[in-house]
């Protein structure tokens, strides 16, 4: 494994040899077990490569913007800006960071329900002009502070709206009222966007929505907007199945509603479906309790047992998604040596913090495990991990992240359309390296 620098913060490892993600793993769970069996994160960034691929194989005729929310990692910023994707920020704090990463601000769209005037004028500073907007409160502010902005309304869904309590969106049957306010505003409506969750098994829903996307287009061509984006929302999990679904579901109401000769440009804000797979959590087991599996009496030598475990951490760290309602997938066992077969108990996982809602997983069947076992997380990426806000007390303890990509993919990378990532290979002897530079001149 080589050392690719990604300046100033980051080590990404180049891995060689046949050199596995698992290789990465065990190593670093090895040095561990020789300091403190902190929570450490591995990251593989040719899944962000292997995922936009499937993007491009799948749905070819829209356009990606990531969402930043979703992990704002520096490093899967810049992979994912030379993969050409555009971005969605929602406050002032990822919009400076995507900006930061060479992103042209006509690749960038500022969303947020309500944004703070000193963000809204922070994007109108920098050139940001593609706006969301879902109340006629919300175009009043940009109005003010950003009067050259281009509107996207946010339409609400019926989707939407049984899976959050906080209602936002404009109703189809406001749509036309804030339009006529935009227009009397002098503000520029564009284009529609809506959101249906990834958690929507019913994609009819996407039926009543672009069909209501099509009556705000309408009603704004009625007005004197030339409205030519339509952005589908961001219900992408992650796997393929469901993306396959989803565009089953999308192209033909494209078709009738928005086809190719109308000039409507279609997007999307795919952000779990990019990172989710792309990073593991590694935890140590730090506690362990046996109890009765109905928890309510003392256990007797009868019973079924079910073990709690205590991890070193919980979701006042790196699972802050569970506090949001994400659910956490179950854990596999770092493998501990020749154990094949063992039976496996009904087990809850909880964080360190000993508070009612530090629980991760309930009820999942694991081997029974000792203080000083490790537990990986896979799909981890869209937990929190790469929120740069998420760990801005000083009193937090961010866990390290080991970025690794293999050769093919390195160099994959570098054949795509678009700019190189601002990575650079380190740690090598100079022919090694004069070899690769070599190679990479090759493809480039």
């Amino acid at each position: 494994m080589k050392g690719l620098a990604d300046e100033p913060n980051h080590m990404i490892e180049l891995l060689e040899g046949g050199t596995t993600l698992e290789d990465v793993i065990d190593g670093h769970v090895y040095e561990q077990a020789l300091a403190e069996k902190s929570v450490f994160v591995v990251s593989d960034l040719g899944s962000l490569m292997r995922q936009h691929a499937q993007w491009q194989l799948t749905m070819p005729q829209i356009r990606p913007y990531y969402q930043v929310q979703s992990n704002s990692s520096p490093v899967v910023i810049e992979v994912l800006a030379s993969l050409g994707l555009g971005f969605v920020c929602a406050d002032k704090a990822e919009v400076s960071l995507v900006l930061d990463h060479g992103v042209p601000p006509d690749n960038i769209i500022f969303s947020g329900v309500c944004k703070q005037l000193s963000h809204i004028k922070h994007a109108a500073k920098n050139g940001v002009d593609l706006l969301v907007c879902d109340s006629e409160t919300e175009l009043c502010k940009i109005a003010r502070s950003h009067p050259k902005a281009r509107l996207l309304v946010q339409v609400t869904t019926w989707a939407q709206a049984a899976e959050t309590s906080m209602e936002f969106g404009c109703s189809l049957k406001s749509c036309r009222h804030l339009l006529e306010a935009a227009k009397d505003l002098g503000v520029q409506v564009v284009g529609v966007t809506f959101h249906i969750p990834s958690s929507c098994k019913d994609l009819q829903a996407y039926t009543h929505a672009l069909s209501d996307a099509r009556c705000v287009f309408d009603m704004g061509a009625e007005l004197g907007f030339n409205m030519s984006i339509l952005d589908i929302g961001g219900g992408f999990s992650g796997s393929e199945f469901q993306l396959k679904q989803v565009h089953t579901t999308v192209r033909l109401l494209l078709d009738a509603y928005f086809p190719t000769l109308s000039g409507v440009q279609v997007i999307a804000q795919p952000g779990s479906y990019y990172v989710s797979s792309a990073f593991t959590l590694a935890v140590n087991v730090i506690g362990k309790k046996v109890v009765a599996r109905d928890w309510n009496d003392e256990l007797t030598p009868d019973d079924e047992p079910e073990f709690l475990y205590y991890l070193n951490d919980g979701v006042y760290g790196s699972f802050s998604s569970k506090l949001l309602g994400s659910t956490i997938p179950a854990p596999a066992v770092h493998k501990r040596g020749s154990r094949a077969e063992e039976p496996v108990f009904s087990s809850s996982l909880w964080g360190p913090s000993c508070d009612s809602l530090d629980q991760l997983v309930d009820h999942c069947l694991l081997p029974e495990l000792s203080p000083g076992d490790w537990l990986v997380f896979n799909n981890m990426g869209a937990a929190g991990l790469g929120d740069i806000s998420s760990f801005s007390d000083r009193s937090a303890i961010r866990p390290p992240v080991y970025y690794t990509v293999s050769t093919a993919d390195w160099y994959g990378l570098h054949t795509l359309k678009g700019s190189a990532p601002n990575l650079s290979v380190s740690n090598q002897s100079d022919s090694k390296q004069k070899n690769l530079e070599k190679h990479m001149s090759k493809m480039l």
